[in-house]
């Protein structure tokens, strides 16, 4: 299929006055997101908000549209405001015991990091490693591995569907944090084979900051509790003019981890930008992602630059003696948007991208490292 790259552009109004290769940060809203927002605020207007539970079937319908994307059951879909949610409901739900381990990979985001760390005051054992020393840290005691699907300072792309096996072997949970790929990227959660996958989706979903989604497998559902209960979390709970009064009974679906009211306008804004994706085909998307990527880091090595990780959408470059938060600031200066992540000028492509911007960045670059 030969999708219109010129045309979709048109989508994205801020791409007319800026050069942005920063979607690593905060993706892009297409116009159709927006109007997705504004027209569940018109209908709220017309009729009150007297059909809210209309709302949720069409919620319902989102979660198949999630799970086309990601190959997924629309049962194991839950949505929620950002990856650390997911985390921390994982992570809070396990009955931890001295001497259990967490492994993680070194320079992970700080999601990855900051909770398992804290695990220390319940005698757990927290272990940061390279993918090459994972299958050594991955002891008996281990209980969780978590990770993300790509790292956001270095663009390092996880296989970890390598790992699964031995995971599996030993009953030990993956956690994945996708937030860094999931819309540039496909995912196959049936390869993958995550117990829980968790994305954010104001990134490479082109989502509003708060719109998210996690997987959560079936197996990992029988055994973890929800720790936000509300209204929501009895199985009966749309008959409201009889709400259950007293113990909750929860569904086996993993809409039961959402507890209460959700962030309509928001799921709607994502649901807009996910059919779009669906409509250009991720494999589409992927193939043109990677392909102005490589683009991107041939231009950079063009000017003398070391270069990170291959195979993903986050490109990393660095100069001897050249400050990368500098260099990112004074680009932003002349209309480009990259950014500076642990000393590397961080540039990420997305299919709104096209080759003019990778030569507006070129020329910057050029001029500002002379």
């Amino acid at each position: 299929m030969h999708s219109d790259w010129a045309a979709i552009r048109e989508q994205f109004p801020s791409l007319k006055k800026w050069t942005f290769l920063n979607t690593a940060t905060f993706g892009q809203m297409p116009v159709r997101a927006v109007e997705a927002m504004a027209r569940h605020m018109a209908h709220r207007d017309e009729l009150a908000c007297s059909d809210f539970l209309g709302w949720y079937d069409e919620i319902d319908c989102l979660r198949e549209t999630v799970g086309r994307l990601i190959h997924a059951p629309a049962e194991d879909i839950a949505f929620i405001p950002n990856a650390s949610t997911a985390l921390s409901l994982l992570i809070g739900g396990l009955d931890w015991k001295s001497g259990d381990r967490v492994v993680t990979l070194a320079g992970e985001f700080p999601n990855n990091i900051y909770y398992p760390s804290l695990l220390a005051n319940k005698g757990v054992e927290y272990v940061e490693t390279t993918w090459n020393g994972l299958p050594s840290a991955v002891t008996a005691n281990t209980r969780l591995v978590v990770m993300s699907s790509v790292n956001y300072a270095t663009g390092f792309r996880a296989p970890f569907a390598e790992i699964v096996p031995l995971l599996r072997e030993r009953g030990i949970l993956l956690y994945v944090d996708g937030t860094q790929s999931v819309g540039a990227l496909e995912m196959d959660v049936p390869v993958a084979a995550p117990d829980m996958l968790a994305v954010h989706g104001y990134k490479w979903l082109l989502a509003p900051t708060g719109a998210g989604f996690m997987y959560v497998h079936p197996r990992l559902r029988q055994k973890l509790a929800p720790n936000t209960v509300g209204w929501r979390s009895h199985f009966d709970w749309r008959n409201v003019n009889q709400l259950h009064h007293g113990k909750p009974v929860f569904n086996d679906d993993a809409e039961k981890y959402e507890g209460g009211m959700l962030s309509f306008p928001l799921l709607y804004a994502m649901e807009a930008s996910i059919q779009m994706m669906l409509e250009l085909d991720p494999s589409v998307i992927e193939f043109r992602v990677l392909a102005l990527a490589d683009q991107c880091r041939e231009r950079l090595r063009g000017l003398g630059a070391s270069i990170g990780s291959e195979n993903s959408a986050i490109i990393t470059a660095k100069w001897d003696g050249r400050d990368a938060g500098a260099l990112a600031q004074a680009l932003k200066e002349r209309g480009v948007l990259v950014s500076a992540r642990h000393g590397n000028l961080r540039v990420s492509t997305h299919f709104y991208n096209n080759d003019a911007d990778l030569e507006t960045l070129e020329v910057a670059l050029k001029d500002l490292l002379q």
